[in-house]
This record gives C-alpha cells, structure tokens and sequence, in this order.
C-alpha cells in the first residue's frame, strides 16, 4: 500500500494541516497523520518514519513552527521525499519555521510550501504530483482539477468582467 505520511509537531498544528488531509481525501490519496516532535519525542520521531516507511509510505510531510526541525529530522532517517510545512506558531509569523525549513544542508534535501494553510494545501497537491509520477489514474484526476481551476477562473471573470 503506497500513502503520504503527515507529521505534525504538535496538535495545535491541526486545525491548519486538516487541510491537507481533506485535499488527499477528496482525491482517494490515502494517508497516515500522527503527531511527533523532533525536539519533545525525537525516540518516536525516528521509530515512526521506519516503522511507515516499511509499510508504503512514499512522501512524507512535516508540519512544524517555531524552530521548525521536524522537516530536518525526517530527512536524516529517510530518503523518500520530505515536504515541510512551516507553520505561523511565534511572535514571528512563520518567518522562523520557513527558515528553519529551508535553509537544509546541501544533500539533505526539504521541499518546503508557504507558511500555514495554502502550505498545507499545496504539501497535499506537491506530495500527489509525486505519486503521479507512478499512477496514471491519480495523475488523470489531478490534470482534471488543473482543468477545472482554469474553468472556475473563467466563469468567475464573466460575472464581472468590462471589455471594451
């Protein structure tokens, strides 16, 4: 069974990442979401990455503010792609966590989305692009949405649109 893996480094990180969960949903992806800190539960960190990567996990994505290591972590203990999510939890906004995110060393590599909800959103659509790659079906929905985005764009400019 092939799935996305989504760890959060704390619950308060949930309300932003159901987001992410609800895209893979609405497009069949199955997923796994646990929550695990690199700092606070680094023990169950490292057993949950080899514990899900042997059961089929093919994209992991970490959701983290604040000092935002969790992206980080994940990297280390796996070579299946990592995607971060840098989340708006310190007097910072966010700014800390995508830092944190994306500044890896050179061959540790971290994909990392926008801060808070549009990241949570695109982890989802970047994480089944991956899966794309090897699911024609998924891909087919995927080009459909794409499709159906453009569609919505349109419509919605002749509601209002003036063209002289």
């Amino acid at each position: 069974m092939k799935f996305v893996s989504i760890i959060m480094g704390s619950k308060s990180d949930f309300d932003v990442m159901k987001s992410c969960s609800e895209t893979l949903e609405a497009f069949g992806v199955q997923y796994e979401l646990i929550i695990s800190s690199a700092h606070r539960s680094p023990e169950r960190t490292k057993d949950y990455v080899l514990a899900a990567e042997t059961k089929g996990a093919q994209v992991f994505i970490a959701a983290a503010g604040m000092a935002a290591h969790l992206a980080g972590v994940l990297a280390s203990k796996t070579i299946k792609p990592i995607i971060g999510v840098p989340m708006s939890a310190s007097a910072l906004s966010g700014i800390d966590a995508l830092l944190s995110t994306v500044q890896m060393p050179a061959g540790m590599p971290v994909a990392t989305v926008a801060i808070g909800k549009a990241g949570a959103i695109n982890s989802a659509y970047l994480a089944m692009q991956i899966l794309a790659l090897e699911n024609e079906e998924l891909r087919m929905k995927l080009q459909e949405d794409r499709i159906s985005k453009a569609k919505k764009v349109e419509m919605d400019s002749l509601e209002i649109e003036t063209i002289l």
